[in-house]
């Protein structure tokens, strides 16, 4: 029957033979950067509800306050741009993701010691540094491990990212202060609702301050925030340990005797997948194309001379494409609570509140939906298929512009289409470098700076032009990035031409 043929088709997609035994084989190390990947959406998403209760802490003015979550975002970009130097050895990156997470889990725990703000600037920096190096080097370990069949797990890898994003405003809300300092004015409050949802934050957060101020003001409490962060601090503490764990079942702990082979040289899958076509030389072809290495070790690299315009277009469009994509998920996530209170939506502040919830909600589900869609089909039809999707509900939102309810529908396409773009772009790219790119290294690069330059852009044009500007500097973005994909196609086109003819002449 038709209903016993979408079950069998459902099942192939979640349960296929050769999937489950590539995982097996790297179960250990794929579950260790998954987790690492949950720990690092947890922080990401937990300091936005938490911002006043810093202000207050440090004795800071909001402008201060919102500089050091800034100097975190500035510092995650610079992490991931230099985190690939650190792949060269299976030891270095594991080394790098153990320091990186433990890291993590001090710098939460000493914040609630941090009183200056420059001090906190400078935990927020280290941390930011230590989760960008993570970003990096999960998504190249995953993509050297699975190389061809990387899709699905990147898709799983990235949907832990929003799981945690998802889950973290949950554990600091029950933490935060009911009336902050007691001395915020009503426009005051306006401004932290505004930085909360630019900092990825809870609405349950955003209802707390609303009705904090409004009933209370004048009177101070003692925060509890700094149990949130502690808590924080111990929920990361396993995944070190975990990455630890993993560096001692490959014998790589310095006081146990190895060495610290390549990862490439010591992956089983790797080894079969490029056994015959490429033999000894696959090392040579790495140099030759420089590996993923960090993004300036590539820009350096004296072996890419001789290699086509379409190799460097490639990277250089797909960098682009997520610089516009990456940089509308930061700018929604960011705005849409700014939109949905303005006129002429002028949604109750609770109400507006859940709209990022929603967003990250549905990027979230759609990470997973993702996982079993990017085994059946290749990723660059489902790169056209989100992009012209993420497109076409804008628009819609445009034109519906008055509606309320197709806002949160309208808020929840978006999520779903623009949730799975970045793992898809990333397996589609590698894919056509045959794996000997520095694909990796520049899109995260790249997705990280749109996220951060967005946000900063179209906040502007909004505070000069009004609410409405929001949705229409989303479709110039969107219909920039779709522009973009359609050049990525020609030259993959190109490039694919160029290897043709070596071949010929080979």
């Amino acid at each position: 029957t038709g209903i016993d043929r979408i079950v069998f088709i459902v099942a192939k997609m979640f349960v296929d033979e050769r999937i489950v035994t590539l995982f097996k084989r790297n179960a250990h190390h794929t579950l260790t950067y998954w987790s690492v990947f949950f720990s690092f959406g947890l922080c990401i998403a937990f300091l936005g509800p938490t911002i006043l209760d810093l202000q207050c802490q440090t004795n800071s003015t909001l402008s201060q306050i919102t500089w050091v979550f800034f100097s975190q975002q500035f510092c995650l970009l610079i992490g991931s741009s230099v985190g690939g130097v650190f792949k060269r050895t299976l030891f270095s990156a594991l080394a790098a993701l153990f320091v990186s997470a433990l890291l993590i889990s001090v710098i939460f725990a000493i914040i609630p010691l941090c009183n200056n703000v420059l001090l906190l600037a400078i935990a927020m920096a280290v941390s930011g540094l230590a989760m960008g190096i993570i970003d990096t080097i999960a998504n190249i370990q995953l993509v050297t491990i699975y190389q061809k069949d990387s899709a699905v797990f990147l898709q799983a890898l990235h949907f832990f990212i929003g799981f945690g994003a998802l889950v973290s405003p949950l554990i600091a809300d029950p933490f935060l202060s009911e009336t902050g300092c007691g001395n915020h004015t009503g426009n005051g409050t306006e401004i932290i609702h505004h930085f909360r949802n630019m900092l990825r934050n809870s609405p349950i957060a955003e209802h707390n301050i609303t009705q904090s101020h409004l009933p209370h003001e004048g009177v101070e409490e003692d925060s509890n925030v700094h149990y949130a962060f502690w808590i924080m601090a111990l929920i990361n503490l396993p995944v070190p340990i975990a990455v630890l764990f993993l560096m001692y079942r490959e014998q790589l702990i310095p006081c146990c005797p190895s060495s610290t082979p390549r990862l490439l040289d010591k992956d089983e899958l790797a080894m079969e997948t490029q056994q015959g076509a490429e033999g000894p030389d696959v090392e040579q072809k790495e140099h030759e194309a420089g590996g993923h290495g960090d993004i300036f070790s590539c820009c350096q690299n004296d072996n890419l001379r001789g290699l086509p315009v379409s190799f460097f277009m490639i990277h250089i469009l797909g960098g682009m494409v997520l610089f516009m994509t990456d940089g509308i998920v930061g700018a929604y996530a960011g705005f849409v609570y700014t939109y949905g209170v303005a006129p002429p939506m002028s949604l109750p502040h609770k109400t507006a509140g859940y709209l990022a919830s929603i967003f990250w909600a549905a990027i979230t589900v759609g990470r997973l939906v993702s996982i079993p869609l990017s085994y059946r089909f290749q990723p660059v039809r489902l790169l056209m298929f989100n992009i012209a999707g993420a497109i076409v509900t804008v628009l819609m939102l445009l034109i519906f512009y008055t509606s309320s309810t197709f806002l949160f529908v309208g808020t929840c396409l978006c999520g779903l289409f623009l949730s799975s773009i970045f793992p898809c772009m990333l397996a589609y790219t590698e894919d056509i470098l045959d794996y000997q790119g520095c694909a990796t290294s520049v899109l995260v690069t790249s997705a990280g700076m749109g996220e951060m330059v967005m946000q900063v852009v179209v906040g502007s044009i909004i505070q000069t032009e009004g609410s409405y500007s929001f949705l229409l500097c989303g479709m110039i973005i969107a219909c920039i990035g779709f522009i973009l994909f359609i050049g990525l196609l020609l030259f993959h086109r190109m490039h694919r031409n160029y290897l043709t003819e070596e071949n010929e002449i080979s």
